[in-house]
């Protein structure tokens, strides 16, 4: 009995910390995106106002409406898409924030393939 007891405490202790969510701090604002893919650094920045989110990447500005799902879950949907890959929505989760930023995951609506990354807030 005493060894369940013991086994039990830190199960309890887990369920008691909560990850801080402050995603109304970051419903707009400007935001820098960085990512390594081959080895190789690569930015973007954003503008996200309470319907879009205008995104640079490689000299290209392509814009997205936002729909807030609830306070930290969102969907982006692109305006102009060129290709069917960029028709498909993407749903973003923001999992855990701080004064600077935000982790946050995502995934093409209905895929359960997510992806992580960091956001930092510039302004």
């Amino acid at each position: 009995m005493k060894k369940l007891i013991l086994l039990a405490i830190p199960f309890c202790l887990m369920g008691c910390y909560n990850q801080e969510r402050n995603c109304a701090d970051f419903k707009t604002g400007n935001f820098l995106f960085e990512q390594e893919i081959n080895g190789q650094k690569h930015t973007s920045t954003f503008v996200r106002t309470d319907k879009y989110e205008i995104e640079t990447y490689n000299g290209k500005t392509d814009t997205a409406s936002i729909r807030w799902v609830n306070d930290c879950e969102y969907i982006l949907q692109k305006l102009n898409p060129k290709n069917m890959a960029e028709k498909k929505a993407v749903q973003m989760k923001i999992l855990s924030t701080n004064e600077n930023g935000y982790t946050f995951e995502y995934s093409i609506v209905g895929d359960s393939n997510k992806q992580k990354g960091e956001i930092k807030k510039i302004r």
